[in-house]
């Protein structure tokens, strides 16, 4: 790595950075500031790591806002009821989220914080269907 890479996790584990071996291969390490460990390792190089290689949006920052997560739970449970529902239809395989539901989420969500949003014409979904027109 180039000298002061800035290196995060932004996975789902703390072990998707091998903080062990980049100890190892470290002469020194410090506390530069709140969440930033600096490794300078023999070469001189040094390798800043945020939030000590934990998930860096909740260890280092608010974590998820109740506001994303709202939604992302939402379309969790949808989503398992409806492979619940369609299960004797459904193939065993992975499925991604029905197009109706996630539109069902967002269009509730937009509701709860007030936003209006347009109905598009059969004219504007032909054109934005085509590649005909635009660039």
């Amino acid at each position: 790595m180039k000298d002061g890479a800035v290196v995060c996790n932004a996975g789902h584990f703390n072990i998707e950075i091998d903080l062990e071996a980049l100890a190892d291969m470290a002469v020194s390490s410090r506390e530069t500031r709140e969440f930033v460990t600096e490794y300078t390792l023999k070469s001189g190089a040094r390798v800043n790591v945020l939030a000590e290689g934990r998930l860096v949006n909740l260890a280092a920052a608010e974590g998820h806002p109740a506001c994303v997560m709202d939604m992302s739970f939402a379309n969790q449970s949808l989503g398992a009821e409806y492979l619940v529902k369609e299960a004797d239809k459904l193939e065993r395989k992975v499925y991604a989220v029905p197009e109706h539901l996630d539109k069902e989420i967002a269009r509730l969500k937009l509701a709860n914080l007030g936003a209006k949003i347009d109905t598009l014409t059969a004219e504007q979904e032909k054109y934005l269907a085509s590649w005909e027109m635009g660039t």
